[in-house]
């Protein structure tokens, strides 16, 4: 009898022997995607929310020059104050569930802002600044824990989110007051408090999630303040960071005082944050093209120092807008690049946690200057030149710091199990 021919391979013929395992369904990690992006949205719109507000405000409340500084600096302050105790909550409660309580904070923060007087609305900006500075300081951390094989990715998609957060609350916070008649307390809250409900709603079954993993890694506590790279990362996360907040605080006032109106301030703000995300969202792109990070750290300061030096020098108003698209480019993929070398000079959850508490702790005190500065500058010398000239020599040591906490490596830091 001849020999049958043999039959064309099939593909599961061709299928390995030990296959990877491919889960049943994506809904989970498209859930924790959904989940992270609201968060992200939630953790910035409550505060660039108050700046195309600052006028309305100051004339409502009877609020100093300095007092309307120091409004715009808290939130600031709050971040980094709260990021050194987000790692050492996370430890003994869990990260997730710390983020949990934070969501709610920012909502008990945000709904006290309804409440009569100057000191409801600097007691709720407190709480909601505190909040956001938890959770900022433990998502990098869950991001390299729950997306280990897309880090850079996963990072440029939750700050594009962060930015897009930032760019919703400066536009649609003067037309919601005008809208709903109830000046800037209605519109504050309008912003936030939906937004923070259905964040904590999405964001609860990933804590629970959590609670039933029996398999997770013993916390351990990283030391990394003698490293020399955590401190370049540091510096550059602080630089960027002082500059975003006086954008976020400053930027529609610089504007009106350039001849442009209320409502065109804030959208210009907006789209300041709009292209921001697009630099953002085309980080991890530029990334996988090129051997280390300088130079897009390079890149993002220029860019910053170009725009702000347009925002208060170019014919106002086409130059004015033109620049803030050069700023947004900056200041989106520079907050980009600051997340992302977090997780990328990091080898572990732990260290990324780590880094994260010490570059988001130090960098946001060292940025509440920022605001306060610029105001009080601008009080004191009755224009934008003082302040401008200060923003760019901030932009070059963003620069330096870039070069070398954007070269390839990662952070030696000691570390061992957290005492009970």
């Amino acid at each position: 009898m001849p020999t049958p021919p043999p039959r064309p391979p099939t593909l599961r013929d061709t299928a390995p022997t030990s296959p990877v395992p491919i889960p049943a369904r994506t809904g989970p990690a498209i859930g924790a995607l959904i989940a992270l992006a609201l968060v992200a949205l939630d953790l910035r719109a409550p505060v660039t929310a108050v700046a195309p507000l600052l006028g309305r405000l100051r004339d409502d409340l009877g609020l100093s020059a300095a007092a309307v500084s120091a409004l715009t600096a808290l939130p600031v302050l709050c971040l980094g104050v709260f990021a050194f105790a987000g790692p050492v909550l996370g430890r003994r409660y869990g990260e997730a569930r710390v983020v949990l309580a934070s969501l709610i904070l920012l909502a008990v923060g945000a709904t006290l802002r309804l409440l009569p007087g100057a000191a409801a609305l600097f007691v709720g900006t407190v709480l909601v600044g505190a909040a956001i500075g938890l959770a900022n300081v433990l998502l990098p951390g869950l991001i390299r824990r729950r997306f280990a094989g897309a880090v850079a990715g996963v990072t440029a998609f939750y700050s594009a989110f962060l930015t897009l957060g930032g760019a919703s609350g400066s536009a649609v916070a003067p037309p919601l007051a005008d809208a709903t008649g109830w000046a800037w307390r209605g519109a504050l809250a309008l912003v936030a408090v939906p937004l923070s409900i259905a964040a904590i709603l999405a964001w609860w079954p990933g804590v629970r999630a959590d609670a039933r993993a029996v398999d997770a890694p013993t916390p351990q506590r990283v030391r990394l303040w003698r490293d020399a790279t955590a401190w370049r990362v540091t510096v550059f996360f602080a630089a960027q960071a002082l500059l975003a907040y006086v954008v976020f605080g400053w930027l529609p006032t610089m504007a009106q005082d350039r001849g442009i109106g209320e409502a065109q301030s804030g959208l210009l703000l907006s789209l300041t944050s709009l292209v921001g995300v697009a630099g953002a969202a085309l980080l991890p792109a530029v990334y996988r093209r090129l051997p280390d990070q300088r130079g897009p750290a390079v890149l993002v300061a220029v860019l910053s120092g170009v725009g702000l030096a347009g925002i208060v020098l170019a014919p106002a108003p086409a130059g004015v807008w033109a620049a803030s698209v050069i700023l947004g480019l900056g200041q989106g993929a520079g907050f980009a690049v600051a997340l992302s070398l977090i997780g990328l000079r990091t080898g572990n959850g732990d260290e990324t946690s780590a880094l994260s508490s010490m570059a988001q702790g130090t960098g946001f005190l060292i940025a509440t200057i920022g605001p306060l500065g610029a105001g009080l500058l601008h009080e004191a010398s009755g224009g934008w030149g003082v302040p401008l000239a200060t923003l760019l020599a901030v932009c070059a040591i963003q620069a330096a710091a870039g070069l070398g906490a954007g070269r390839a490596g990662q952070v030696r830091g000691g570390s061992g199990p957290e005492a009970a």
